[in-house]
């Protein structure tokens, strides 16, 4: 799949097209991008979802405290698996904001995605002040030439998951309503980075990792189970996120012990994956306390790992 941004739209010829944020390609989407690639596949059109970045909010209502679930490239790795042809990244600014519903309809639908048929929730408002409606888009298919497909309320309904939703999920440390929402394990690509070295002294050798994207969001601190895989093998192992509070850390980070692992692994980029959270960080009265907890960690998350291997 091709990202497409917004100064070049020159590889599509013929559209159907899908619009919204699309955070986190949740198990809801996932039913709007199956039909809008049935129908490509039926009509011979290119299958493209139109996504604007950075998040309305964070521009219109000066919202730079939301996190995503998705950054840009997890996002455009998500849609390909599921068979999307292009994902169109539209820069989204205050100038963008106050189209009209008919500049936006024929500025960038028509005249740059080529569009022939739209795909859109029943709910769906665009254009200056969003006071434009499916009906109003449906009005301007008559006059460009192109079809739209309404998704009902009640397919919206029966889903009852949203992105939202996820986020307050991840927030709260409730990985299993997430990846259940989301179809797959919430994930974050981020590069390890030098630490203290503390770990290595208690057993229990831990990898920094840094991630890559300021607005990606971070779960409740607190130790989970994850997955990741380095050189196309599987590993498994324990993550932290928090302050290290026993230690008097200051600040908040994200520390990965991989089972039966002792590589150099310095400046490389992982993908980890949340599976399961384990426990709260908490602030044992000593080292030693931590130490013991950490092994109990161990005990625990090295029984889940039959349920994902």
């Amino acid at each position: 799949m091709k990202i497409e941004k917004a100064i070049d739209y020159s590889l599509i010829k013929a559209a159907v097209v899908t619009i919204g944020t699309f955070d986190g390609v949740h198990i809801g989407h996932q039913k709007i991008i199956s039909k809008l690639v049935n129908i490509a596949k039926d009509k011979a059109l290119q299958a493209v979802v139109l996504t604007f970045f950075p998040h309305p909010r964070m521009v219109l209502q000066k919202d730079a405290d939301i996190k995503m679930i998705n950054t840009i490239d997890e996002k455009s790795q998500r849609l390909e698996s599921h068979g999307v042809d292009y994902l169109v990244v539209e820069e989204f600014t205050k100038e963008f904001s106050r189209l009209t519903a008919q500049e936006f309809v024929r500025d960038i639908l028509v005249e740059k995605l080529h569009v022939k048929h739209i795909i859109i929730g029943y709910d769906h408002r665009f254009g200056r002040n969003r006071t434009a409606n499916i009906d109003d888009l449906r009005a301007f298919g008559e006059i460009y030439d192109f079809e739209v497909t309404e998704i009902s309320a009640q397919e919206i309904d029966e889903v009852a998951v949203s992105s939202t939703k996820i986020r307050n999920a991840l927030l709260d440390g409730n990985i299993k309503t997430a990846n259940l929402f989301l179809g797959y394990p919430f994930n974050f690509l981020g590069t390890i980075v030098k630490g203290k070295g503390l770990g290595k002294q208690i057993e229990f050798p831990t990898a920094n990792l840094q991630l890559n994207r300021a607005y990606k969001l971070i779960p409740k601190d607190g130790v989970y189970f994850v997955r990741t895989a380095y050189k196309g093998v599987l590993l498994y192992g324990m993550m932290n996120i928090g302050t290290n509070p026993t230690v008097e850390g200051q600040f908040r980070t994200i520390e990965m012990h991989l089972f039966d692992f002792k590589k150099d692994i310095y400046g490389e980029d992982f993908k980890v994956e949340i599976l399961e959270r384990l426990r709260d960080e908490h602030k044992f009265q000593s080292v030693a306390h931590l130490k013991k907890q950490l092994f109990q960690d161990k005990a625990h998350a090295l029984t889940l790992i039959k349920k994902y291997a």
